[in-house]
């Protein structure tokens, strides 16, 4: 029997969705949220969660960020809900409940592995990409990890599924921060933050999108 005589379907399993998009208006939005991010950073201290070095700060950012914080979070919420369904495959409506912080990572600055657990969606907007976009020698990068843990990969390394994805079982996926950009993924998903070795800041909101009061197909 060829290849061709062969009636074969295939399933893909186990998903995992990482969603980004580059909202409009950035660079006024951005410019007004550095400006509040920059002034909370002189009234307070860091906080110590995920972040090796650098600032991360203590208040919510909806308490001190203004309007323009508003517009990342209705954002987030729309594309969470594109990308939210329920058991029977129907689209559902979530009053998405927000919580954001603010990180700043200076030179040799990161963020080591962790997921945020008791949330459904996390997210992070880049306000500064600390010149990341334009010089890959900046470091600084978004990297998440396969969930399914690195046995994918232990038996056969350089073997992956012809899946018609990204080749990426059992590695690690990096992605380039630039000012503008949103991205959305589980809050289980384990993600870190590569050093950053610029001579600048590298500014970002990070936020996690639980489940609200009101919820209707």
């Amino acid at each position: 029997m060829s290849d061709s005589e062969l009636d074969m379907q295939v399933g893909h399993f186990f998903a995992t969705p990482v969603a980004a998009t580059l909202l409009d208006d950035s660079e006024a939005r951005n410019a007004e949220l550095k400006e509040r991010i920059l002034a909370e950073r002189a009234r307070e201290g860091s906080i110590s969660a995920s972040n090796l070095g650098g600032w991360h700060s203590g208040r919510p950012v909806s308490e001190w960020a203004g309007p323009r914080m508003d517009e990342v979070l209705a954002a987030a919420r729309q594309m969470a809900n594109r990308l939210t369904m329920d058991r029977s495959g129907q689209s559902v409506r979530i009053d998405w409940s927000a919580r954001a912080w603010a990180n700043i990572n200076e030179y040799g600055h990161a963020n080591e592995f962790h997921y945020h657990p008791g949330v459904y969606w996390s997210g992070t907007y880049y306000v500064d990409d600390g010149g990341r976009a334009s010089d890959a020698s900046l470091g600084g990068e978004f990297e998440i990890m396969d969930p399914r843990g690195p046995g994918v990969a232990m038996y056969a390394p350089s073997l992956v599924f012809r899946d018609g994805g990204h080749n990426t079982g059992g590695t690690n996926v990096q992605f380039t921060p630039r000012a503008g950009l949103l991205m959305l993924f589980p809050g289980w998903l384990h993600h870190q933050v590569r050093p950053y070795l610029g001579s600048t800041q590298r500014i970002s909101i990070a936020f996690n999108l639980s489940l609200g009061d009101n919820r209707t197909p």
